[in-house]
């Protein structure tokens, strides 16, 4: 008997655990949060090439424009209105007062990454042409739709 109660106490914390993971996983302040990590860690190679810090790869530069390619594909859609705040979120409030910005950035954002993809950038230097706009598209948004911590 002993043993039943603990099992099924064990049973109700396992669930409880995995509703909160699945509750937090459908939370769009958390989606975007991850897929704004993936954003970045994606960049930090790139970026690395560009500065000299690392040997070029274009295998390393066509799967970070792949990961841009996906998240920019889902990100327009994780700014509901209702998620302003809370989960510590840099979403700055211009991104609810001024939509139509917000949209035309991340457009821009799409576009240069697709432009990028499109040139398969196979040297640093066209790199550098083709995967800059795509940074200074990050850097626009940025400066206007996010709180620096």
């Amino acid at each position: 008997m002993y043993y039943l109660k603990n099992f099924r106490a064990v049973l109700f914390a396992i669930g409880i655990a995995l509703t909160s993971i699945a509750v937090a996983g459908d939370d769009p302040r958390h989606e975007r949060h991850e897929l704004m990590e993936g954003v970045g860690e994606a960049a930090k190679p790139v970026g690395k090439m560009f500065k000299g810090e690392l040997d070029f790869d274009a295998e390393v530069v066509m799967k970070s424009l792949q990961t841009w390619h996906d998240a920019s594909m889902k990100l327009g859609d994780l700014f509901p209105v209702g998620s302003e705040t809370g989960m510590d979120t840099e979403a700055a409030p211009a991104i609810w007062e001024d939509r139509a910005g917000f949209e035309k950035a991340l457009a821009n954002w799409r576009e240069a990454v697709e432009a990028a993809r499109a040139a398969e950038p196979m040297t640093l230097e066209a790199a550098k042409l083709t995967v800059g706009p795509v940074f200074q598209a990050c850097k626009d948004c940025h400066d206007s739709y996010r709180i620096e911590d």
